[in-house]
């Protein structure tokens, strides 16, 4: 199958193209800068804020995987909207057969953060021209690079003590990056995956407060953290960007995110695609493992 990735060099994107060309597939990997793209596949410019470029990207196509997001910018849900609208009338244009969108995990009943809402903003988007979309609405991935779990990690490794707000007692579903490419290469292929929206995760809920605490047992570290129930998201954010490398905006979204349980409801995916998901401590292990062999400074 002749199949496209948009975000093919990001976090997600840049696991998932090696994947889809290992199951035997012809990977297109999307990009804005194609000379400098070195991972698998191959690379043709293509930029959701250009739709011109997008029918030349997805010519020939059969299926696309959606990974792109705006998280960085202030105005990320207009242009995640935007990019949504573009890539979907481009994909109607190029017959292509089937959308892999990765989403957000998030209760529809509850009053969902400004980024689980353009999340499911963007589902809705894609699916707008009629090509069927495939949704995998997942929480925290936890994999190096990662801007949830590198938050993580950087608040463990930098503080020996810390406050945290009311949302370090959500609850959360935190899955290992390395699954989250198994279930997208995964439905790519099963015939009634199309159309449907499944949520995915790792084998323990936990709060953010019990996350912080096993990667620093497993780190050897004993921070001092605290509850504060009074920290504001605004505070927290600037918090944030000043003891990890998370700028303002996007430790906003962040912190108005973890208010919302994110864990999973249905587990219908796996059925569909099945194998065992790993732990949260497995997934930290194999985080730490690529950081290491990767040689990132601190």
């Amino acid at each position: 199958m002749r199949v496209v990735v948009a975000g093919s060099s990001g976090f997600v994107g840049r696991r998932l193209c090696p994947a889809l060309v290992a199951d035997g597939h012809d990977v297109v990997a999307m990009t804005r800068r194609p000379r400098r793209y070195a991972g698998a596949g191959t690379p043709v410019y293509g930029d959701v804020a250009d739709r011109d470029s997008l029918a030349a990207a997805l010519d020939g196509a059969e299926a696309a995987c959606y990974l792109v997001h705006a998280l960085h910018e202030a105005d990320f849900e207009r242009r995640d909207a935007e990019a949504a609208r573009a890539f979907a009338g481009a994909a109607a244009g190029a017959g292509l057969h089937r959308i892999v969108y990765l989403g957000g995990l998030g209760d529809d009943h509850d009053d969902l953060s400004p980024h689980l809402r353009s999340r499911r903003h963007v589902e809705r988007l894609l699916a707008a021209t009629g090509v069927p979309v495939t949704v995998l609405r997942a929480g925290i991935v936890v994999g190096h690079g990662g801007i949830s779990w590198e938050l993580t990690r950087q608040l463990v490794e930098r503080l020996p003590a810390m406050v945290t707000p009311r949302w370090a007692l959500t609850r959360t579903q935190p899955i290992a990056v390395a699954d989250v490419v198994r279930y997208l290469a995964g439905v790519l292929t099963v015939p009634e995956a199309g159309g449907r929206i499944f949520e995915v995760g790792g084998a323990d809920v936990l709060s953010y407060l019990a996350m912080l605490r096993r990667l620093a047992r497993i780190e050897g570290r004993s921070p001092v953290i605290v509850p504060v129930p009074l920290l504001t998201p605004r505070l927290s954010s600037l918090w944030l960007s000043l003891v990890t490398d998370i700028d303002v905006p996007t430790g906003r979204a962040l912190v108005d995110s973890m208010a919302n349980e994110v864990v999973v409801r249905d587990d219908s995916i796996r059925r569909v695609v099945p194998f065992e998901p790993m732990g949260y401590d497995d997934a930290v292990l194999a985080a730490l493992g690529e950081r290491a062999r990767s040689g990132t400074a601190s």
